[in-house]
């Protein structure tokens, strides 16, 4: 088991939101060494529930005789600010009361969450990031740290993700975000305040992550049935198992904070915002992603000059960029050796 690393940040954040949060923590993974030139650095911003060892969550892209080895990479991976695993979230101590935030946590954007890396990356003694990798929700945060400082990175990539979250994603969201609300227990000050509403909006997340093509697959009944099924049982089991895992704070918090997510925001226009990127990029989409779909990977590759686009095929939607190894490490293995 790799040893959590945490990073005090000696000064608050200055949050979008004009709030400030002190005694900020990052809890973050490094693998592997870094080499004398320091060319050698891939970052990686894990998605929404993920933590800070890629290892555990992206087995078979990054990790020793994979695509990102740390035989060959310094490999760096923090725990999103306002997460569950290690980074300053809810459940920590608010340094005004001495008890913990809970519903007093502030709001968060993705410009918010990129702040600590520039914090770490100083502290790591990084000029350079070679490859800066992101997916989902940390492909947002990667675009927008790749627009904030242009000339730290050499190669960026971007997977099912996108300028702006779409009015869809954020009735996505917002769905989520109700089905914690009905919890009365959300209203409670409590590690597992609103955890059963957390589960039913699993459950909905689930059917914008996956397709009916995948459901059919793995949830198909070989016998008709009247009740008792297994889409129904594994609706279920997923709410169970993020519950076991997370907490409602975080999981509210970050459905808000994707909403955020505009790199026009601040900026004459979309367009401009993503012509500042100086990386080479490489845009990567999943053909059946209904929650992010390829238009917008497509806009990306219109609008940001040095990029690639690549369209994967995949029965699992979103969920591809996790499970469709082959096809995204064969992609990546291109963008680092090219």
């Amino acid at each position: 088991m790799a040893e959590l690393n945490y990073l005090k940040l000696d000064q608050a954040l200055v949050l979008e939101s004009g709030r400030e949060l002190s005694n900020v923590v990052i809890a973050y993974h490094t693998f592997g060494k870094l080499n004398e030139e320091k060319s050698n650095v891939v970052w990686i911003i894990h998605a929404l529930t993920a933590n800070a060892n890629p290892l555990e969550w992206w087995p078979g892209l990054v990790g020793e005789g994979s695509v990102i080895d740390p035989a060959e990479y310094f490999i760096v991976c923090a725990n999103v600010l306002g997460s569950h695993y290690g980074s300053t979230c809810a459940l920590h101590e608010n340094p005004r009361t001495g008890k913990p935030y809970y519903h007093d946590f502030p709001m968060l954007t993705i410009r918010d969450l990129i702040k600590p890396y520039e914090t770490l990356s100083d502290h790591l003694g990084l000029d350079k990031i070679k490859l800066l990798i992101g997916a989902s929700l940390g492909g947002q945060q990667a675009m927008e740290w790749a627009i904030k400082n242009p000339l730290k990175f050499d190669k960026l990539a971007l997977l099912a993700t996108n300028a702006n979250h779409s009015p869809w994603g954020i009735a996505f969201n917002e769905s989520q975000r109700m089905a914690i609300e009905a919890d009365q227990s959300w209203y409670k000050n409590y590690p597992d305040a609103g955890i059963e509403g957390m589960k039913a909006a699993r459950s909905i997340a689930l059917l914008s992550y996956r397709t009916i093509d995948g459901y059919n697959i793995t949830q198909k009944e070989e016998i008709p049935k009247i009740e008792s099924f297994k889409a129904s049982s594994y609706q279920r089991y997923q709410g169970q198992k993020l519950a076991d895992r997370f907490n409602a704070f975080s999981y509210h918090l970050f459905t808000r904070c994707m909403d955020s997510h505009d790199v026009g925001r601040g900026h004459t226009s979309r367009e401009e915002a993503l012509s500042r990127i100086k990386a080479k990029t490489t845009i990567i989409g999943i053909e059946s992603d209904i929650l992010f779909p390829v238009t917008e990977q497509a806009y990306l590759h219109e609008c940001i000059k040095d990029s690639k686009f690549y369209k994967i095929s995949s029965k699992f939607g979103h969920d591809g960029f996790l499970v469709e190894k082959e096809q995204v490490g064969n992609i990546i293995r291109q963008t680092l050796e090219n």
